[in-house]
């Protein structure tokens, strides 16, 4: 019986369970082009064999569940040495040239592996959303039929990196779409194109692109797919990821805020006096504003990480004012009747603005961002600070 190979990180269920929880296979070479793989998703944990065959290709099988939270029966549930045992036969199997089972769970098209890729992103990074929304609306349609096998055909490669290459320029000279509501026809963006609105839309294509690439890198990385040259071979736009840098004078400022809605004006006048996002301000509570230190905690920066934003006089009286009357953990901003702001509900309120303020073309939230800056540097703080 051949000997049994150790590892410290799968031998018993104690040491697996340790182990972060991914969609990535924890592999170990049992011999040359011979791997026993553990895979603790987010589905039941499993036992994988991986066989290299004399082209270079890679086979898989799922073995059976590991035995993380069922005792082991030796079929259907195995411990690591059994899971060792059962790839062996399978290894022998292959080498003689016996049917390959496939592997049910490996993805078998360009949608299953988005699919898979999306069940792992949404545990280990953020945006899952924005990864979402691009995938079903444009990924999937337009190439969610390629089967993964075909990537390891050289004609057929090609063949699919041309049609990579075709989706990611013609995402580029599509015109933006625009909110929608559910079960209606999508709606687009109208009007002239600019220089700045190519620039973007090429800027979006190369975005999307590289959601992509990520989900099928993921794919080649596992062994599901065991060519990247057809996705090598696409290259992104170039310089057309930095835009225009808008600002307001003092004068438009003055506009715009006086142009809010009541509810929507004091969020465009904390951007003003502090620089944050807008997921930021509205994330507030009464709690994180210091009147004695003069500062306020955004808990969740765009980084996943804390900061201190430290205010001016200015910015101290607004919050006092702002927070006055309410309980610690209240939202500072929120709309109308009490509800808090949510993903895009700033949009329109800041188009409306803008028009009323004859300030065109009309800006986005994020540019009051740029002019706290800009005030901060007119105002001679270093550019290291700012």
């Amino acid at each position: 019986m051949p000997r049994l190979v150790k590892d410290a990180r799968l031998e018993n269920r104690t040491s697996r369970l340790k182990l972060p929880t991914q969609h990535a296979v924890y592999w170990k070479a049992i011999d040359a082009g011979r791997h026993l793989g553990y895979r603790r998703g987010t589905r039941k944990p499993s036992w994988v064999a991986r066989f290299r065959t004399d082209e270079g290709k890679y086979l898989q099988e799922v073995l059976g569940l590991a035995d993380d939270v069922l005792d082991a029966d030796g079929t259907t549930v195995l411990t690591f040495s059994q899971a060792q045992e059962k790839a062996r036969t399978w290894f022998t199997a292959q080498a003689n040239g016996i049917a390959v089972l496939e592997d049910d769970a490996a993805p078998k098209t360009l949608k299953e592996v988005m699919e898979h890729y999306l069940e792992w992103f949404q545990h280990h990074r953020k945006g899952y959303s924005t990864v979402r929304y691009a995938t079903d609306a444009h990924i999937i349609p337009a190439l969610g039929s390629i089967k993964v096998a075909d990537f390891a055909e050289p004609h057929k490669a090609k063949a699919i990196a041309r049609r990579i290459r075709r989706f990611h320029q013609d995402l580029a000279t599509k015109p933006a779409r625009l909110r929608t509501r559910k079960g209606a026809r999508q709606n687009f963006r109208n009007g002239p194109e600019t220089p700045d609105r190519e620039r973007a839309r090429k800027a979006t294509a190369n975005k999307v692109l590289s959601m992509l690439k990520a989900g099928l890198n993921q794919a080649y990385n596992n062994g599901d797919i065991t060519s990247d040259a057809a996705w090598r071979q696409v290259k992104p736009f170039r310089k057309v990821d930095a835009p225009k840098i808008r600002f307001l004078s003092a004068e438009e400022v003055v506009r715009l805020v006086n142009a809010c809605t009541p509810s929507f004006r004091p969020l465009v006048q904390a951007a003003l006096l502090t620089g944050c996002r807008y997921g930021e301000l509205t994330r507030l509570k009464v709690s994180d504003f210091n009147p004695q230190a003069g500062s306020l905690f955004i808990a969740v920066s765009k980084s996943g990480k804390s900061r201190t934003v430290y205010l001016t006089d200015e910015g101290l009286a607004f919050f006092e004012t702002a927070t006055a009357g309410k309980l610690g953990e209240d939202l500072i901003f929120t709309r109308g009747e009490g509800e808090p702001w949510k993903t895009s509900h700033q949009t329109r309120p800041m188009r409306e603005a803008c028009a009323r303020a004859k300030i065109s073309p009309a800006i986005s939230f994020h540019i009051l961002r740029h002019c706290y800056g800009s005030r901060l540097a007119m105002q001679g703080v270093s550019m290291k600070v700012i």
